[in-house]
């Protein structure tokens, strides 16, 4: 079939095959009665994102419409970078009816965040979904009762130890959480990769790092060690620490660089204060003759910046431990780092990417004590573990994680901790190298899962019908099964002899692929060969034990149709189209309300004919087959074997959907 590519300009002219019924022409009033006709009225932008909301095309939006399509997304409410939209549409009851004119002018304000949102275009675009997994993963992980809580510092052995808690908020300000999430906790360690950003920030990286190295030390933390040169080894360290927090803005007083400690984690958290636990800093300072040992160490050494008061910097360091936060705060700091230094809940620049950069580096091969090396080895990403229980986790360019539980292992880190990331990177593929190979079995939550199974099979089939051997070569390298089926169950054993490529047909027998799979309606390679008079297929076939399942003349040539219908059959975008059978085929309807928003012509078909009225007719999702009617998809579309809509649900005894389709017009 040739391929068609068409944009939304044209979908008036496609709406009108339709004959409209009675029900059609009430509806179609309504939204007449809220959306001028004039086109200069209509921004065209602005009305896919309406109407991809108006499931059932009346014309008009409840406000909890609009509110749970964002809150699905995981923006919340009270998102600073949502506030004019937000602001507008709290002035409708919840039961008043919003009109397209209405709606725009709630949306125009945040216009370009709102637009991503719904068209799926942000870095998770199934939320919802994504967070369930996550629940999962951490429901599995609460049942990990080992470990000890913190005993060196009396407040933090008073700790509940049951308590745990998760929090993650993306580069693009979606957040979720879990458990104890607004309980504050004591940072401790998590506070040296903040000091060293701010001491970078201060001084750059040259100076920096003249004071303390960057390479592992294969150490205990708190060990009086230094480099062959005499410095720490790294800034995460207590002795690394010690000194990048020495670095800290020397020319103000002890109070000042607190508050310039403090006033940082305000803004890597977007705005939120964090708090001050004096009493694990007095017991701490109580309990520090180690860290005391170290400080006078190095000063032995005189690694300190000339004119270091040894006991300020000290104080500051263990000032810092002190600073207590929730894990939803912590989330939103480890997603400012995630997004290079930008806060995402507020896209204000908080940190140079540089500095961002030095530190998850760090971070990767220091951040978890002595067990950084397995820590990288299995979970691939940069970390950073506190004695509180806290574990700050970094996926670069997606987002920021922490994880709460005060229970510690041997190395210091929180048991759950660490449980939580290893069932994480086993169901997500986050490992820094799990796309290397393009092979990973993981979920891909950065890809629409509708997108994602689409893309990976699509290729395959129109490469086997065109007779591509070569692009089939390459699939096959990074990890295509040449056995897969589509949602009709058509392989590309089927397509190649539908189209009589002989090339490829003996290229997958010499793959051992099934010479007899069965389509939908029962039908085998052999039998597409044979009813589309593909006499070189048919002999090489049967010689490597194809069977025939059909008969010619049960079937019908697509040539055989009238032109309508072999217009919109052909009406082809082999990727879009693919995501909205696919997603039809699953009953998905989110996914596709955000093709809809993306401008994706509906009424397209895929290699063989198939529309997405076809597969959700086939498969019985009445609300997909309602929603297709309510756009006014064109009901009569004919497959390759001149199939419509309405034969696949009476043959699949779908009769609720068979009198549907009836009553607006279908037919067989």
């Amino acid at each position: 079939m040739a391929k068609n590519t068409t944009n939304a300009g044209q979908e008036a002219a496609r709406l009108t095959i339709v004959e409209p019924t009675p029900e059609d022409q009430r509806s179609e009033s309504n939204i007449e009665s809220n959306i001028d006709s004039a086109s200069d009225d209509v921004d065209e932008r602005e009305y896919r994102l309406f109407i991809s909301l108006d499931v059932e095309r009346k014309g008009y939006l409840y406000r909890s419409v609009i509110e749970d399509a964002i809150r699905r997304v995981g923006l919340c409410s009270d998102d600073v970078r949502l506030r004019g939209s937000m602001e507008l549409l709290g002035v409708h009851e919840p039961d008043s009816r919003i009109s397209y004119h209405a709606f725009c002018q709630i949306i125009r304000p945040n216009i370009l965040l709102i637009e991503r949102a719904l068209q799926g275009n942000i870095i998770i675009p199934e939320f919802d979904e994504f967070c369930r997994e996550v629940t999962e993963v951490f429901e599995q992980a609460e049942k990990n009762r080992n470990g000890l809580v913190a005993s060196h510092i009396a407040q933090l052995a008073r700790v509940d130890p049951e308590q745990f808690a998760v929090a993650l908020c993306t580069i693009d300000g979606q957040r979720f959480a879990l458990g104890d999430s607004k309980v504050d906790f004591s940072i401790q360690a998590c506070s040296k990769p903040i000091n060293y950003c701010l001491a970078l920030e201060e001084h750059g990286e040259e100076y920096v790092h003249g004071y303390v190295g960057r390479e592992p030390s294969g150490r205990r933390v708190n060990e009086m060690v230094l480099t062959g040169a005499g410095l720490p080894h790294n800034p995460l360290i207590n002795a690394g620490a010690i000194m990048c927090t020495a670095l800290i803005r020397q020319d103000l007083n002890p109070s000042d660089q607190f508050d310039h400690i403090m006033s940082m984690w305000t803004a890597l958290a977007g705005g939120a204060k964090p708090g001050f636990n004096n009493a694990v800093f007095l017991s701490e300072r109580k309990s520090s003759d180690r860290n005391f040992a170290l400080a006078y160490m190095m000063r032995e050494r005189k690694v300190f910046p000339e004119g270091t008061d040894l006991i300020a910097a000290l104080e500051l360091y263990l000032q810092s431990s002190a600073i207590e936060l929730d894990a939803e705060m912590m989330a939103v700091v480890a997603a400012t780092l995630a997004n290079g230094g930008v806060c995402p809940i507020n896209d204000e620049r908080i940190l140079q990417p540089k500095t961002v950069r030095n530190c998850l580096s760090l971070m990767y091969s220091c951040g978890m004590n002595e067990l950084s090396g397995e820590f990288a080895f299995l979970i691939g990403l940069p970390a950073k573990s506190g004695e509180g229980g806290a574990l700050l986790l970094i996926i670069p360019n997606v987002m920021g994680i922490c994880v709460w539980s005060p229970r510690l292992g041997p190395s210091g880190n929180s048991v759950r901790g660490v449980e939580f990331c290893k069932r994480l990177i086993h169901s997500f593929n986050f490992h820094n190298y799990d796309n290397l190979t393009g092979l990973t079995e993981k979920t891909d939550p950065r890809v629409d899962r509708i997108q994602t199974q689409s893309d990976k099979f699509s290729e395959l089939m129109w490469a086997a019908s065109k007779g591509d051997i070569s692009a089939i070569q390459r699939l096959v390298v990074e990890g295509a099964d040449l056995d897969g089926a589509d949602y009709d169950g058509r392989t590309p054993l089927h397509l190649a002899a539908a189209e009589g490529r002989i090339g490829v047909v003996q290229y997958l027998i010499g793959q051992k692929v099934d010479v007899n799979p069965r389509d939908r309606w029962g039908g085998t390679p052999l039998d597409d060969a044979n009813t589309n008079f593909r006499e070189d297929v048919i002999e090489f076939l049967q010689a490597h034990g194809a069977l025939h399942y059909h008969s010619k003349e049960n079937f019908t040539w697509l040539g055989g149709l009238d032109d309508e219908s072999k217009a919109v059959s052909l009406q082809v975008d082999s990727d879009r189209i693919a995501q909205v059978i696919w997603a039809a085929s699953r009953g998905v309807l989110g996914a596709i309300q955000r093709l809809v928003a993306r401008g994706v012509d509906l009424n397209g078909s895929d290699y063989d004919g198939r529309t997405p009225l076809h597969l959700a007719a086939a498969q019985g999702h009445e609300h997909i087959v309602q929603f297709f009617i309510n756009h006014k998809l064109y009901l009569n579309p004919r497959d390759r074997w001149g199939n419509t809509p309405l034969e696949d649900a009476v043959r699949h005894g779908h009769t609720a959907i068979a009198s549907l389709l009836e009553k607006h017009g279908a037919r067989r």
